[in-house]
């Protein structure tokens, strides 16, 4: 039959329609036989089913269910009855476009008295004689995705498509997550948290994952059919979106678009013209709309917490549990030798001498599931990587890998954990080149994979999970996973202790636009008076380590310091200095190179420092309430001793905002010490806790980001 669709989007009906027989089975020519359902209309009941499958705020026009959970639809006889045993029909489902019953992409099953929730089974009751509820359960690990429904009684009926997504409710689901609390944060959860900055001083910023906005599931979807996966074997691919392994694999790649037509191409230069600078998002949905509406043409530009961010809409949205994580002093081991060799001159500057490279900070996602193709106890968090970065099995794309695996050493687990392994615990070796061509190993104090970070399950605070990636420093179980790993202790690569200690600290708040001190503490533990060289500079640096120019400079070429003696040394950074020369990541590398002259020991200390931006107020006039308009007033002081022009405002929020972008442009400059202000109007669409995200910028200061809860009332 070929059905009419009513108004409602829900009604469909068989009336003037024309009947196609085909013999495909003998279970199909038995069908024939039996007595035929005269079905006027059905509906798959939208809103029950997508409420019930926690599905409905993607929307209530079409069927969006959960595998592994039964949905009800409602055949509405013409004539006759239905009873049970006598009225018998099969249901027809069928994924991707070479559908077969061998691969799972096609399933064939009649009327049981129950359902089964193990597999493909359906049961009906029909309690006024003349509408029958058909109940479907799908299989806990059929592949998801987009899906035909027929019905077949000698004749087919088209009763329309429903999509099928990972169930992290259904135990039998190999992404179960048995936390009501943690499925609220990890898969329902439309916005978060994501930390910047750096590991002294984590700064987090709001982001819209969006992931029920209209049209994001399409998008998610569409991902999936322009994996190169699937353009190679769709039968294939198809069959294995059943694994979420299989899956957040193909994400990884798909989200950069270096291999294929994916979603987001990166760009780490300051050098956006031709796209959105990267520090302008707020959310994933506008990227992931771009994306979809522009014949699947990359999105420019993204940087690692974009990339993480939208491996994270995509992943939620198809059922994965997934949380976006900060690895602070994240390494970068181009050699796969899980060491990082940095080299400086006479003078402490950075010079060139390996592809090896520490990022201020990293960003990637962790999802939800269990490990059946590795040995039992690699269950749960998986890490993967959707930043381009390495090639894997050729292609860039890294994970997922057991956090388990990278925490014990087990280096040879699939996939890529050397690569992870490396990112939180690789070696940082120093060496400084002479004029004269020696290279020698300095001390060094650098240890990467710190304050590993991700937002609290129900709150907004920052959770650390460096625990779930290592050991304690230095401690036994630490030497064991070095030692598994077939890597050197830490401990015996940080060579003799000279006596000098040397760290970094700030002296007091460090706001932008404003002057302060960086303390260089030099400490003598011996019990001799020390005559030293100390060298403290400080350039501005991007957020995945690259230097720019320089900030501010000291030299004392004869610094002596007592017995047991602590020095502090000041090293003044003025915003005259500073201020022209900083990214928009906010952030300078500050150094301090200190030479003993007794027995020529040279000691480097590194600390990357966090400007702080002002602060965005947001204040919500009116009761916030379901579809009744609201406003909310935003101000921002000007911090600099410059005038601010251009001044921009952009918001929007999960259900806030109506999936769009409010923009508001200021008319006149904002001058030093004064506010810009503006005030924004939205009708929230759905009930619960949400939040406004806000982003400010200017010719002077620029993407600084806040946000605001907001409790929306039914």
């Amino acid at each position: 039959f070929s059905s009419a669709t009513s108004t409602a989007g829900k009604l469909h009906t068989t009336e003037d329609s024309e009947v196609t027989y085909t013999a495909e089975t003998s279970l199909r020519f038995t069908l024939t036989m039996a007595q035929a359902l005269d079905i006027g209309r059905w509906d798959l009941e939208y809103e029950f089913n997508n409420t019930a499958h926690r599905t409905d705020l993607n929307g209530l026009d079409r069927l969006v269910v959960r595998r592994g959970q039964t949905f009800t639809i409602s055949l509405h006889l013409r004539s006759g009855s239905f009873q049970p045993g006598s009225s018998p029909f099969s249901i027809i489902v069928e994924t991707g476009p070479c559908s077969t019953e061998s691969t799972g992409t096609r399933a064939v099953f009649g009327l049981s008295s129950s359902v089964d929730e193990t597999c493909w089974s359906a049961s009906a009751s029909c309690p006024d004689g003349r509408t029958v509820a058909l109940s479907i359960c799908s299989p806990p690990d059929a592949p998801i995705g987009r899906y035909s429904l027929d019905l077949d009684q000698g004749h087919r009926v088209s009763l329309g498509e429903f999509v099928l997504l990972f169930n992290p409710w259904c135990p039998r689901d190999e992404v179960y997550m048995d936390s009501e609390e943690k499925l609220r944060e990890y898969v329902l959860s439309q916005d978060g948290i994501i930390y910047q900055g750096s590991y002294k001083y984590p700064v987090g910023t709001p982001w819209n994952f969006g992931q029920f906005e209209y049209g994001i599931l399409d998008a998610c979807l569409r991902i999936l059919n322009e994996n190169p996966k699937f353009l190679r074997n769709p039968e294939e691919d198809c069959s294995a979106r059943r694994n979420p392994v299989y899956v957040t694999r193909v994400l990884s790649a798909m989200v950069n678009c270096n291999d294929d037509r994916g979603v987001l191409f990166g760009r780490w230069r300051d050098d956006y013209a031709d796209g959105v600078n990267p520090m302008s998002w707020r959310g994933s949905v506008e990227i992931l709309r771009n994306w979809d509406a522009n014949a699947c043409q990359p999105v420019r530009y993204g940087q690692c917490w974009v990339f993480a961010a939208v491996a994270c809409s995509v992943s939620r949205a198809l059922g994965i549990p997934c949380r976006v994580i900060t690895n602070y002093m994240s390494a970068h081991d181009t050699n796969s030798n899980l060491v990082i060799e940095r080299y400086v001159d006479e003078n402490g500057h950075s010079t060139q001498g390996s592809k090896d490279m520490i990022w201020n900070y990293h960003c990637w996602v962790e999802s939800w599931m269990t490990r059946p193709d590795l040995q039992p106890g690699y269950d749960g968090w998986q890490a993967s990587d959707p930043t381009p970065q390495e090639k894997s099995e050729g292609v860039f794309c890294c994970g997922p890998v057991p956090l388990k695996a990278i925490k014990e050493g087990e280096i040879t687990f699939k996939y890529d954990a050397p690569f992870v392994f490396a990112e939180v615990n690789a070696d940082v070796h120093t060496y400084m080149k002479y004029r004269d061509g020696k290279v020698e190993k300095i001390i060094g104090s650098t240890q990467v994979g710190q304050n590993i970070s991700t937002k609290s399950v129900g709150s907004d605070r920052r959770e650390d999970i460096t625990h779930l990636y290592k050991y304690p420093e230095g401690s036994s179980e630490e030497r064991e996973t070095f030692k598994r790993a077939e890597h050197k202790n830490k401990l015996l690569q940080q060579g003799p202790d000279t006596g000098l200690d040397i760290k970094i600290k700030p002296a007091g708040d460090m706001k932008k636009g404003c002057d302060f001190d960086v303390l260089a503490i030099v400490t003598n533990k011996t019990d001799a008076s020390k005559m030293c060289r100390l060298m403290f500079f400080s350039r501005a640096t991007s957020y995945n380590g690259i230097l720019g120019n320089d900030c501010g400079y000291k030299d004392l070429l004869n610094l002596q310091v007592g017995p047991g003696e602590e020095k502090r040394v000041p090293l003044r950074l003025n915003y005259c200095k500073y201020g022209g020369n900083i990214t928009e990541d906010n952030l300078i590398r500050v150094a301090a190179l200190l030479k003993d002259y007794s027995n020529n020991d040279v000691i480097l200390t590194v600390r990357t420092i966090v400007l702080e931006n002002p602060d965005i107020k947001i204040k919500i006039l009116g009761e916030p309430k379901e579809n009744r308009k609201l406003a909310a007033e935003i101000t921002l002081q000007n911090p600099l001793p410059d005038t601010l022009e251009g001044c921009c405002f952009c918001v929007e929020g999960a259900n806030l905002t109506g999936g769009k972008t409010i923009t508001e442009t200021l008319g006149s400059p904002v001058g030093p010490g004064q506010e810009a202000k503006v005030k924004v109007y939205f009708t929230p669409t759905h009930f619960g806790l949400r939040k406004l995200v806000v982003d400010f910028h200017s010719n002077k200061l620029g993407h600084v980001k806040g946000y605001r809860n907001v409790i929306i009332g039914k």
